[in-house]
């Protein structure tokens, strides 16, 4: 009988079994523990130690049962899918593992009674504001773990690529700013272990998918920061990968199999050609370059085609969701991985954790392309997706080329137009709305330093539809001149986040009388934003622009708010009465920021470069 290829190589292996003894140590069992009553009553457990797959793992346990056992082509790795009944108790879960009837070694796992309410946690949503943090940059909050002996990078401030020292204990330290500002939500930037030789500030090269870096703090400092903020009013999104990991992942020196990432006969970048996935004249090999390519020479593509790699991602990501007690989800490069899977991931989220809210990276300005990707898109090429929130690019560029075009009389077309678009999504009220990110060159060098044009800009993302995030720093008018692009420039040191700093976004000291006025300017309009439902979830409805005005409006059952943005350099009057199909009987507002009431007939006058945000009466 000729052996399938798969199988000749297991014989082959089993020729050539290693002296098995006690001294075989299980070096990890990942996730490193569950919880009972999971919706999901699967668990499969990826065990590495030295030829851990010689042995055969064996649990007596009430309630778990051991449904497969795989081996693989690597020795040193063994899969075991458990199924664990609705009905069974936490405790310690003793794993024997076996080889010739006799008991080499054990292992003790860990399972866990799920806390009250885990699954029921409110996600993010239209309520809430977030503010997006790169924890490196933010706040060094403990010296003492800036560095941290046999990791690589050292920290080095005096280079913008290098390590700077925020960490947890920093965003812990600064909750009750956030908080004061009137920010509801914060996104984080990866804090999970990024052990590179440079460059590993940012978070997005993980070489530990279950271990928080130790230069930013541990996994327990990572989860009291989420019950501090929760407990302050703040919900957490994390900022997850699942499309590629850091050269240095520990399984890197010992792939689990050939197939576990994407590999070419020489390196090849990804073609980042985004159209291929919905091109109907597209080749398969292009989307075969932009899915399975790497970003960077240090960053592994992984292959979630492999059903194991499969497995391990989706249960990380519910591993953190139950271990942080988690709002949401900010994934990264979403259209990058196997699309099929990336439903199956979403779905499998929203299954454990319904309330939950998924954002999805998809950098790109055609929202033809971005709804593609939305919960409840009908797709040409029959592609169904389950998920339900994504970053709004289209509107971020058309915002911008708004606020720049030289032609002032037309010059709110761009997002007009834009927004007019949002016909291409299932829940346009769903997006992720913002100036800036971490990415990017910040608002306010995108807008030239131009404090009017700043204003004008933080009010729209504050009143129009969508979930609203800011960058750290935008409150006191952080820029990157030069438009490089920069990102070690992009995420500068926030001010006062480290001792001596001479300038302190916390305190005030040394800003600019424009900064202060930057800072009390988005404290108003946040804190005024957190307690009104009609800018949260009022119907929007906007006119076309005319001569340098736009006017928009937030509509919910009898409360209707009016927003006016003039970009013009002078004063302009504006005739309200073609608003009354809105408007009604409402001919009286009063403005949110200066506290000024108008009086709403016939023309009025609108202060030059300005927004208006009326509570109409």
């Amino acid at each position: 009988m000729k052996l399938p290829l798969s199988a000749f190589v297991i014989f082959c292996a089993s020729l050539f079994v290693p002296a098995i003894s006690a001294q075989n140590l299980i070096n990890r069992v990942e996730p490193p523990n569950w919880w009972v009553g999971m919706e999901e009553a699967g668990l499969q457990l990826l065990i590495y130690g030295e030829a851990v797959g010689y042995l055969t793992p064996e649990i007596t346990y009430s309630g778990i049962q051991v449904e497969k056992v795989t081996k693989v082509k690597n020795p040193n790795y063994l899969f075991v899918d458990l199924k664990i009944d609705p009905a069974t108790k936490p405790g310690t879960v003793p794993i024997a593992f076996v080889k010739d009837g006799k008991i080499v070694t054990t292992y003790s796992y860990t399972l866990q009674m799920r806390k009250e309410g885990a699954a029921e946690i409110p996600g993010f949503d239209n309520s809430d504001v977030m503010y997006l943090i790169t924890p490196d940059r933010f706040v060094n909050g403990n010296t003492a773990n800036d560095n941290v002996a046999g990791m690589r990078e050292k920290l080095n401030r005096s280079f913008k690529g290098g390590r700077h020292g925020g960490d947890i204990a920093g965003m812990r330290q600064r909750l009750d700013y956030l908080k004061d500002l009137g920010f509801t939500a914060i996104w984080i930037n990866p804090l999970l272990e990024n052990d590179m030789e440079e460059y590993s500030y940012h978070g997005y090269s993980t070489t530990d998918f279950y271990k928080v870096d130790p230069r930013f703090g541990s996994n327990e400092e990572y989860q009291t920061l989420c019950q501090e903020a929760r407990g302050k009013g703040i919900k957490v999104i994390m900022d997850m990968i699942v499309n590629h990991c850091g050269l240095e992942h520990w399984w890197m020196k010992d792939l689990p199999m050939d197939d576990w990432i994407n590999t070419w006969p020489a390196y090849t970048n990804t073609n980042h050609r985004k159209v291929t996935i919905q091109d109907p004249h597209g080749t398969e090999m292009d989307r075969k370059l932009f899915t399975d390519g790497w970003f960077v020479p240090t960053m592994p593509d992984l292959n979630q085609r492999n059903e194991f790699l499969g497995t391990y991602l989706i249960q990380n990501s519910i591993w953190w969701v139950e271990y942080l007690g988690l709002a949401g989800i900010r994934m990264d490069t979403y259209p990058y991985p196997d699309m099929d899977y990336m439903t199956a991931w979403t779905k499998a989220m929203m299954k454990e954790y319904p309330n939950l809210n998924i954002v999805g990276e998809e950098w790109f300005g055609d929202p033809a392309l971005v709804s593609y990707w939305q919960k409840g898109k009908v797709n040409p090429n029959g592609y169904t997706s389950e998920l339900r929130s994504l970053m709004d690019f289209p509107v971020n560029e058309a915002l911008i080329k708004s606020l720049n075009d030289p032609n002032t009389g037309n010059c709110w077309a761009a997002v007009y137009e834009m927004l007019a678009k949002d016909f291409l999504y299932p829940d346009p009220d769903n997006l992720v709305i913002f100036p800036d990110n971490h990415d990017m060159n910040r608002f306010y060098t995108w807008v030239n330093e131009d404090y009017e044009l700043f204003k004008l800009g933080i009010t729209f993302f504050l009143t129009t539809r969508g979930i609203p995030q800011i960058y750290y720093g935008t409150e006191i008018l952080m820029g990157n001149t030069g438009f490089d692009g920069d990102h070690g420039i992009i995420r500068t040191d926030l001010p006062g986040g480290w001792p001596g700093d001479k300038v302190n976004a916390f305190t005030g000291e040394g800003l600019s009388a424009q900064q202060k006025d930057a800072q009390a300017f988005m404290k108003k309009l946040l804190n005024w934003r957190k307690t009104n439902s009609v800018v949260h979830w009022g119907k929007m409805i906007h006119y076309v622009p005319e001569n340098g005005v736009y006017v928009y409006f937030r509509v919910l059952e009898d409360k209707k708010l009016m927003v006016i943005l003039n970009r013009n350099k002078t004063a302009t009057a504006l005739n309200v009465d073609r608003f009354e199909e809105v408007m009604g009987h409402s001919h009286e507002g009063k403005e949110v920021i200066s506290g000024q009431t108008y009086k709403l007939i016939g023309n009025i006058d609108l202060p030059p470069m300005a927004p208006l945000v009326l509570e109409l009466k």
